[in-house]
């Protein structure tokens, strides 16, 4: 009778420690995932996350980016999408695992996806703050015609992105809502690096950045970040919205943290939903 043996444990390490990377790690922290441990953190600022790390319940070892390839099996990368190259390039090298946050910056370094691929690394991307992944996922194994999304934020929570300062947009003082962006995707992540990842997570799953459709809102109205998206394929023809409630930083939904712990806890999990 063959025995079942737990798989071994995996380390994680996570990569910025913002209105994300704190939350997500403070929650690795107290919850404990079976089989998985959280082994260390970095940020640019050692000092600042002392204390932080300080009140964790376990030790965390607090490193340099460059580091903490050496402590962990994956890193969740939460850091600013400049430092995407520098926080997951290590760990593919070795044929260790990455999972990405900001998805965006996979559209714009393709290189990332076949350095994991010539060393037998991998990266994974959670559905984040968008929803029907597995669905778009589904239909590509077939015929999809288009996809669009539509999103829709506070100008709060737009403020600052490169599209709106090279186009000399202004979003402040709004009274109603008001289209600041209307392309492919490719050109959408590259606008708003910050603010549009799951433009990125859909074209992944899709049928690419240049033929995902999307158009970005601010509207003064909004306290929540939505999400519509419309999928046209030979399986099936859907849509789908969601509202999501802003973390901390309103760039940032809160159900980005709550989308990377399931799944972390998806990885050892005897028993695994969806595609």
């Amino acid at each position: 009778m063959l025995e079942n043996r737990p798989a071994p444990m995996l380390r994680v390490a996570v990569a910025g420690l913002g209105a994300v990377g704190g939350v997500l790690a403070k929650r690795l922290d107290e919850e404990m995932i079976p089989g998985l441990r959280l082994t260390a953190v970095s940020t640019r600022d050692l000092n600042k996350a002392a204390q932080l790390v300080g009140g964790f319940q376990h030790y965390v070892a607090l490193v340099p980016v460059a580091d903490l390839v050496a402590f962990a099996d994956l890193v969740v990368e939460c850091a600013p999408a400049s430092a995407l190259s520098e926080v997951i390039s290590p760990f593919l090298k070795v044929g260790k695992s990455a999972l990405v946050l900001s998805v965006g910056g996979l559209l714009q370094r393709p290189e990332l996806s076949a350095l994991a691929n010539e060393h037998g690394g991998h990266i994974l991307v959670p559905s984040g703050a968008v929803l029907g992944i597995d669905a778009v996922l589904a239909a590509a194994e077939g015929k999809i015609r288009s996809v669009k999304l539509i999103t829709r934020k506070s100008p709060q929570g737009l403020a600052g992105a490169p599209h709106l300062i090279n186009q000399n947009i202004s979003v402040e003082g709004l009274t109603a809502p008001f289209c600041v962006f209307s392309g492919n995707a490719l050109e959408a992540v590259r606008g708003f690096p910050a603010n549009v990842n799951v433009v990125a997570s859909l074209a992944l799953a899709g049928i690419g950045a240049e033929r995902t459709q999307v158009e970005i809102w601010a509207d003064p109205s909004l306290t929540k970040n939505i999400h519509s998206i419309q999928v046209d394929s030979d399986a099936a023809k859907f849509s789908m919205e969601i509202e999501n409630i802003p973390s901390e930083n309103p760039k940032t939904s809160r159900i980005v943290v709550q989308s990377v712990l399931a799944l972390l806890r998806k990885l050892n999990a005897p028993m695994r939903i969806g595609s």
